[in-house]
């Protein structure tokens, strides 16, 4: 994330709605990827969600839509009359609005079904038994992706249920932003299941996606993943299937090009990871991420960032930032 200023000269921050110096009403503007004062943009406005204090995007006022360009994606929204899922609801789109910050930044082509219904994405926001037993008794629904449609649980958006799913599946590292990251690259595998040599590309580093993916994660969750399973993938979860496999490998990309923009801001590297070939990115990432490790010991907490980059897993990141530069779309 880059360092905003507010036209005061006092710092603002992507979730901010108002500058905490001068008070005046900031959100942040898709089509410039900034934080925008409100008052010195008369063309612009909030999103209509604002009103539901789960929105600081802004969007032009002669827009055909109230919604802002990321809550234009919305299929299903929580149940705002069912307790607790306001709260759950911004803390969704918090996350969600950080992933389309990251693709936005990586010049990512995204867009929603109701504009391209072959291509497009739309997100579905659920509950379940777990969340609200007397509205839905007897359901459960998993966060996945489907035809177009991301689905987040709710539950995820519950600190407290997370760290509980987290520690049930023996999970090193469980976060609603990296769900959302996790999920976006099963929805640009489409883009690349019709190109033929991407796919062959695909199959050589991460295996044959055609594999049966419903008997290979039931065979996952039964046996766990294999004992050496930290000499080929980034999470134990990516052993489960070639396409979780690269899901899980996106996900570490944009995390570690995220991170690397914010240290970059913060002048904690010295060039930008949009500037960086692959290889200075991993060195980068490297250094940065075993400063955060320390860091976040010496003041008693666990590792930011408790994976391992041994070569097998930076050849599948090299292979998602050329995945990357070939979805890109020209400036």
């Amino acid at each position: 994330m880059r360092r905003f200023q507010c036209s005061c000269g006092e710092a603002i921050f992507f979730d901010n709605q108002q500058c905490l110096s001068c008070a005046a009403r900031v959100g942040f503007d898709p089509a410039t990827l900034t934080m925008a004062p409100l008052e010195e943009h008369g063309h612009l406005t909030y999103c209509d969600n604002e009103g539901h204090g789960v929105c600081n995007w802004l969007r032009p006022k002669k827009s055909d839509s109230s919604l802002c360009v990321a809550c234009q994606f919305n299929r299903t929204i929580p149940n705002l009359k069912l307790p607790n899922n306001i709260q759950r609801w911004a803390a969704l789109e918090r996350a969600k609005k950080r992933l389309f910050y990251s693709l936005f930044r990586l010049g990512l082509p995204l867009m929603s079904s109701w504009r391209n219904p072959e291509r497009g994405l739309l997100f579905d926001f659920v509950d379940d038994a777990r969340t609200q037993p007397d509205a839905y008794p007897d359901t459960f629904i998993t966060s996945g992706f489907a035809n177009g449609v991301i689905t987040i649980n709710s539950l995820e958006a519950d600190d407290a249920a997370r760290t509980a799913a987290q520690i049930e599946l023996r999970e090193r590292y469980r976060t609603l932003l990296g769900h959302f990251r996790h999920e976006s690259g099963h929805y640009f595998w489409m883009f690349l299941a019709d190109d033929e040599q991407q796919t062959a590309s695909f199959q050589r580093i991460f295996g044959d996606a055609s594999n049966s993916y419903r008997a290979s994660l039931e065979r996952h969750y039964a046996q766990g993943p294999p004992a050496d399973w930290e000499r080929s993938y980034i999470s134990a979860y990516a052993s489960s299937h070639p396409l979780e496999d690269w899901a899980e490998t996106w996900s570490h990309y944009l995390l570690m090009h995220d991170a690397l923009e914010t240290a970059h801001a913060h002048g904690l590297t010295t060039v930008a990871p949009s500037d960086c070939a692959f290889s200075e990115l991993i060195s980068q990432w490297q250094a940065v991420s075993v400063g955060l490790n320390e860091m976040n010991q010496s003041v008693g907490r666990d590792d930011v960032y408790p994976f391992v980059i041994n070569a097998r897993v930076r050849d599948k990141l090299s292979y998602v930032d050329t995945v990357v530069n070939w979805l890109r779309i020209p400036p």
